[in-house]
């Protein structure tokens, strides 16, 4: 499966930084004077940076992409310095990717690479303390790394406890548990690659569904992952058929339920699925299910 990725020129890259805020992801620094990408995993390649380098440094390539590996990616940032590498497993670590931060320090025991005090080599990450285990990331890291806390990764699926039902004196809810195993939601800042999609079954849901049902979490988000997008007013809708397609391809998710509204425009949804489905030569289970301005569930079949 192709996928699109950015490329920097480093010859041509005076470290300004103006690349930095403008990527969703959170996937550049500005290390040693230079812009890297410390994650291909996070790179969605929409290019939201190419217009803000001054310097012309950022292009879009198009490759085969091959099944993620986080060791191949440790392998390939080697060369770049401790700096990179560094940032990297910060990165990792800020959205909640344990598995893929275990496999890197494990790749860096194994192969004798000494990273310093940054870094515990003899211990898991679960058994460290997260907010000191990259205490020693160097001072371009601070100035540099800008992002949407928004977009920050977090898995709630094996959380002990969740949003508990309250009331008032009245008995009037203040809180209703929620259903929702993680964020972020929004397809453009999903990454396709989180671990929480590893098999997962998953829900693409139109942004008016939820606000116009009352029970879309009993019904639809229950021990499923959730992505919400309108075919109809965001755009570069390319980038969302691309991260379906990994999804469903690399993720290997095992189902898809499409929750549209009942408005014409919002058969995008599924057909931006169906497209996925194709793209990735992997024929998982597609049902739809429609739903009125009113919030009735008027039609699901599988497609």
């Amino acid at each position: 499966m192709k996928r699109k990725i950015i490329s920097i020129n480093e010859e041509k890259c005076n470290g300004c930084g103006s690349c930095i805020p403008n990527c969703q992801e959170g996937a550049l620094k500005i290390i040693d004077g230079k812009a890297r990408l410390i994650s291909d995993l996070f790179c969605d390649g929409m290019g939201a940076c190419l217009g803000h380098c001054p310097e012309d440094a950022i292009d879009i390539i198009e490759r085969e992409a091959e099944p993620y590996s986080e060791s191949k990616v440790i392998e390939g940032l080697i060369p770049k310095g401790r700096k990179t590498i560094l940032a990297h497993l910060e990165h990792l670590r800020d959205h909640q990717e344990t598995g893929y931060l275990n496999e890197a320090i494990q790749y860096l025991k194994e192969n004798e690479i000494e990273m310093g005090s940054g870094v515990d080599q003899n211990k898991n990450v679960s058994e460290t303390k997260p907010h000191h285990q990259f205490a020693d990331l160097n001072e371009d890291n601070k100035h540099h790394g800008f992002r949407c806390p928004g977009s920050l990764t977090h898995d709630f699926s094996n959380a002990t406890e969740g949003v508990k039902e309250r009331s008032t004196a009245n008995g009037s809810l203040l809180n209703v548990p929620s259903e929702l195993r993680q964020w972020p939601v929004q397809l453009h800042l999903l990454n396709p690659q989180a671990s929480y999609l590893k098999n997962a079954d998953m829900v693409l849901a139109a942004d008016c569904a939820a606000f116009a049902m009352g029970n879309f979490h009993s019904r639809y988000l229950q021990g499923k992952s959730l992505a919400i997008a309108c075919p109809k007013l965001d755009t570069n809708k390319e980038s969302y058929i691309m991260k379906l397609t990994s999804m469903i391809a690399d993720a290997k998710i095992n189902s898809l339920i499409v929750v549209m509204m009942e408005v014409p425009c919002c058969g995008g949804l599924l057909q931006m699925a169906l497209t996925a489905r194709s793209n990735a030569r992997r024929n998982i289970p597609i049902k739809q299910s429609i739903v009125s301005i009113r919030g009735e569930v008027l039609e699901e079949e599988w497609a």
